[in-house]
């Protein structure tokens, strides 16, 4: 694998931290919501940004490399455009599925993969034509999860490690996230880093969370924890990162304080550098020597690379035994090669994938019962937060409507009510306008003027009159027969 390209430190841009961003003294790179700019139209202090030489990588949210379709040849072409428009040496997206397509459904969030054969088979196959899409190489973030899929077959270490193995694909490791699992799933975080090939690690990625109720919730509106900071230097203590990102998304702090969090997470990755002087001779994450000795699973990442099992198909990438040695920057690269035979994503593996994640999806945002196996306590709370998210996301996306329902709570309140038996299923933006015409067709709000202000609103948007009278009483007489 390619040595990666040095980033440094860096931070999440946001439009409202931009001003901030472009004063914090020593930041190296940024990393954008790829989602959120326009390649013709980029924001003028995040232009301003790359035009003094800021390495500008965009992450993407939307993909949904993890779900059971193949991936939407629009969004990778987005993607990609949005890689060549900022000179970006790589783009990043998630291990997660967001969406269902039989019935259509978005869960406007990142949810966790089961981590079985069939689940592996399906995100190896959506990577590799990720790969032969994007212009640059891409790398895939582990996310962070409230609960577990029942009957999983694998470790986190070793999905990550046959994912990579397959595919070629690189990892960004959230260290968050890693928290988050740990409390949540019970997972070790240190287990998951002795396991995966840190060769292949892009970069880092450090938040903060806070836990309620014995639930830790990977906010990104809060400051990174200590323990966070610990994780990163059990990180560091076995590869020096490519990058290391901040990311914060809401209920932004002072510029001071940001500027804090990152000379913490600075000082971590420095002192990690400092404390490995002349110790031993292991690469770090760019093929260059830390003075560190081998990795804690090395020998066993050795000892399976020379000893494959008897009459196991060959590793993506490899070749037939040449006659002659080849030269060393002839080797292709891992994943390079087709998918060895019985290991792609056939039609029956997506079919059960879909048909796990529809059902599990089916009962997060539209009130099915909840699948046999899984914890149903856990998955109540994520309903909440899959609603509470859609809610706040929504008033983002159209801060008039808040302002048109008198204020953030009534306008909380009518909207939770309205999601509560209407899931998404086209985006926020369509969420938006469906929400106030799901108000008019009620005749509400109650305030006439109110209500003249969201008519206005959504004639606007939709570019058609809202229903009338008599349309409205159809729609309610077909919903109460339904």
């Amino acid at each position: 694998m390619k040595p990666m390209a040095h980033l440094g430190v860096g931070i999440g841009w946001r439009p409202e931290i931009a001003d901030a961003v472009a004063r914090l003294d020593g930041l190296d790179w940024v990393e954008v919501v790829a989602e959120n700019i326009c390649p013709g139209h980029l924001p003028e202090a995040l232009q301003r940004l790359r035009e003094r030489g800021t390495r500008i990588v965009p992450h993407g949210v939307s993909l949904g490399l993890g779900g059971a379709d193949r991936p939407d040849p629009q969004k990778l072409a987005a993607l990609g455009e949005r890689a060549v428009a900022l000179g970006a040496p790589l783009v990043t997206e998630h291990i997660a599925f967001v969406r269902a397509s039989s019935p259509v459904l978005e869960a406007g969030h990142l949810l966790p993969v089961p981590r079985t054969r069939d689940a592996l088979d399906v995100l190896c196959e959506n990577v590799r034509i990720a790969q032969d899409a994007l212009p640059v190489p891409l790398a895939l973030e582990n996310i962070a999860a409230l609960f577990s899929w029942p009957g999983e077959e694998m470790t986190e270490g070793q999905f990550l490690t046959e994912l990579v193995e397959r595919t070629g694909v690189r990892l960004l490791i959230d260290v968050a996230n890693l928290h988050t699992n740990r409390v949540n799933r019970g997972e070790d975080p240190a287990a998951v880093l002795d396991a995966i090939p840190l060769e292949a690690l892009a970069y880092v990625h450090v938040a903060g969370g806070v836990e309620r109720d014995g639930v830790w919730h990977d906010t990104h509106a809060h400051p990174v924890p200590p323990v966070v900071l610990d994780l990163l230097a059990e990180l560091r203590s076995r590869v020096e990162p490519a990058g290391v990102l901040l990311e914060r998304d809401d209920d932004f702090p002072p510029e001071a304080e940001l500027a804090g969090e990152l000379t913490a997470i600075r000082e971590v990755v420095t002192a990690g550098r400092t404390a490995a002087e002349g110790a031993g001779g292991r690469p770090d994450a760019g093929g260059r020597d830390t003075g560190r000795g081998p990795a804690p699973d090395a020998a066993a990442q050795a000892a399976r690379a020379a000893a494959p099992e008897s009459g196991a198909a060959p590793e993506p990438g490899s070749a037939p035994e040449p006659e002659s040695e080849p030269e060393p920057d002839s080797a292709p690269e891992p994943g390079s090669g087709p998918e060895p035979e019985g290991r792609g994503a056939g039609e029956a593996a997506r079919t059960r994938v879909a048909l796990g994640q529809a059902a599990l999806l089916s009962a997060l945002v539209a009130g099915t019962p909840v699948p046999e196996g899984f914890d149903r306590a856990r998955i109540r709370v994520q309903v909440r937060a899959l609603a509470a998210k859609r809610a706040d996301v929504v008033a983002k996306v159209a801060p008039e409507l808040p302002g048109i329902l008198g204020g953030p709570d009534p306008y909380r309140k009518a909207f939770l009510a309205y999601a509560k038996g209407r899931p998404m299923t086209a985006g926020y933006r369509r969420d938006a306008l469906d929400f106030a015409e799901h108000l008019l067709i009620q005749d509400l709000p109650a305030d006439p003027a109110a209500r003249r202000r969201l008519t206005a609103w959504w004639r606007e948007r939709a570019g058609a009159r809202p229903p009338r009278r008599i349309v409205r009483w159809a729609r309610t007489l077909a919903g109460r027969a339904a």
